[in-house]
């Protein structure tokens, strides 16, 4: 199947943002015409996919191609994409499974989500985020799963992380329970350490990857969000689930002090930074003495409080420049610079791999 190149990705994503803001202004009675003018404009660009009238039922009379996804692959080292039907639709995902696998030997996964309006394939790009060489580095298998699409090759998507975000939100996309079966899919084709599960995401992934601590927490040890904050309706977690937090002061979409910048205005006033490690630290059982410094560079700080409930640690990092963006990387749209004092990859693998399994 043809894709969009990236940068036709990013302009489109940009544009429909910008789309959606006008249409929620009041233009109820222009929804139609603009839904209308956006699919014209889609089928028009050179290499895009055909929209579908119904998504779901086209997705599943080729799922295959729907998803770019190989129609069968072996459960052995590589990059694959691939596709799962959940909940009466197709829902497609890109995992990488490091050189070094051995089928005697179980690795961790890390489920890793992309923001609201991205896709699997930009989430998977290295020169955005640097996962698969992450993953060969470390040693374990890194899945790149797709939000809610209303396009075949999952373009544009978004997650239902609570009140957050787009038509994921807004049609109640069961993103928690497609995340379950994908987890379950994996462990039958190659062999992963189930006490080693870990969920990261960017914006809109990482509120995604809060929503799977509070649903989920005995499937995951440890979860990390970055410029996402913890925007659930309601959160009672039965165990306790580590937590780092990676956000710049200067973040213009989900500010740091909470709320929405313009740019994303018409999504929800967002839980500030102070408030969602304060609502972890409580749900984990942390300690109430003064946080410990773990890391301080020129541009960065990360705090931890430690050892809370079984085992488990909250901690944040703070980056003084990056805006709306990954640590580390490059920016996949915008013109901003991504903070440098920081690699968001890295440390949170970091994280990750000190948690001792339950």
């Amino acid at each position: 199947m043809t894709t969009l190149p990236l940068p036709q990705q990013r302009r489109l994503a940009t544009w429909w943002h910008r789309a959606r803001g006008w249409l929620r202004r009041g233009n109820a009675p222009r929804l139609r015409l603009g839904l209308r003018f956006l699919g014209l404009l889609c089928l028009g660009l050179p290499g895009a996919p055909a929209l579908a009238a119904n998504p779901s039922q086209a997705a599943a009379a080729n799922p295959a191609q729907a998803a770019g996804a190989d129609s069968a692959f072996s459960a052995g080292p590589g990059s694959h994409r691939a596709s799962l039907p959940h909940g009466g639709t197709t829902r497609l995902y890109r995992v990488h499974v490091p050189a070094s696998y051995d089928p005697q030997r179980p690795l961790p996964l890390v489920v890793s989500m992309h923001g609201g309006g991205g896709s699997m394939d930009i989430q998977a790009d290295e020169r955005y985020y640097g996962w698969i060489s992450a993953a060969e580095r470390h040693g374990f298998i890194v899945v790149f799963p797709n939000g809610y699409s209303r396009f075949r090759g999952g373009h544009l998507a978004t997650w239902n992380a609570g009140r957050c975000c787009g038509a994921a939100r807004d049609q109640g996309s069961d993103d928690v329970g497609f995340i379950a079966a994908l987890i379950d899919s994996l462990r039958g084709q190659w062999a992963i350490d189930e006490r080693r599960v870990f969920a990261t995401g960017m914006s809109n992934g990482g509120m995604m990857a809060y929503r799977l601590a509070c649903e989920l927490p005995q499937r995951f040890l440890a979860i990390a969000a970055v410029a996402g904050t913890d925007n659930t309706h309601q959160c009672t977690p039965a165990q306790a689930v580590s937590v780092l937090h990676i956000h710049a002061r200067d973040d213009e979409r989900v500010l740091y002090d909470g709320g929405a910048g313009k740019p994303s205005r018409q999504e929800t006033d967002y839980s500030s930074v102070a408030d969602t490690v304060a609502r972890w630290s409580q749900r984990n059982g942390c300690p109430a003495a003064a946080p410990q410094t773990v890391l301080k560079t020129d541009g960065a700080l990360c705090e931890q409080r430690a050892p809370c409930r079984d085992g488990s640690a909250v901690q944040w990092c703070s980056t003084d420049g990056g805006g709306h963006s990954w640590p580390g990387g490059t920016k996949p749209r915008g013109r901003s610079t991504n903070a440098t004092a920081l690699d968001a990859t890295e440390e949170i693998w970091r994280f990750f791999a000190r948690q001792a399994p339950r």
